[in-house]
């Protein structure tokens, strides 16, 4: 059957979704070369939008703010891979993960061995908001940050669902996640 005669069927045209192991093939054919940023995000392979000073910044005061308040609670993880699912490997900007004695030597976290995420967002914030936070809530991560650089504000996503977050609040001053109610930081840090 041609692509027409089934687009004229009201057929949308077959999308070719990729697998974790294809990914991983792809850069080692050198399809995806080591200076393109890209992630894998519902079997799609995404170009991450480019780092800006500003978003550099915040992130670079989260891992500032985060190292002295973890004192060992949790594994501080910057820009890396979470392994989702077989066709899902975000990088988000900071993970906090439980800890383990090989740092995930042998293997990417995956969901369950996330205690919260932040995703930092300037030109991705609607990505980061309407795919990613769906993305995370399907895969039950209890706790998202996210950065919305515009409006100079941190919003918390929790209670995961199979869709979305059900709570969602503004952060400021003084604050610690949830998993991890010692580790507090001081939000108004970041702006």
């Amino acid at each position: 059957m041609s692509m027409q005669t089934t687009q004229a069927q009201g057929q949308a045209p077959k999308r070719h979704l990729h697998t974790v192991r294809d990914y991983y093939l792809m850069a080692q054919a050198g399809i995806l070369r080591p200076e393109d940023r890209t992630e894998l995000i519902d079997g799609e392979v995404i170009d991450m939008a480019p780092i800006g000073s500003a978003h550099a910044s915040v992130v670079d005061k989260l891992i500032w703010l985060f190292q002295s308040a973890l004192r060992n609670h949790a594994i501080l993880r910057v820009q890396n891979p979470i392994q989702l699912n077989d066709l899902s490997q975000p990088q988000p900007d900071i993970a906090l993960l439980k800890p383990t004695p090989d740092f995930y030597r042998d293997a990417h976290p995956q969901a369950a061995d996330v205690l919260l995420l932040i995703e930092v967002a300037d030109s991705s914030l609607d990505y980061d908001r309407n795919t990613k936070l769906a993305l995370y809530a399907r895969h039950a991560i209890p706790e998202v940050w996210l950065v919305d650089l515009p409006a100079s504000r941190v919003e918390r996503w929790l209670r995961p669902d199979s869709k979305a977050y059900q709570t969602q609040d503004i952060l400021s001053g003084l604050v610690a996640p949830g998993l991890l109610p010692g580790c507090s930081i001081d939000i108004s840090a970041l702006f």
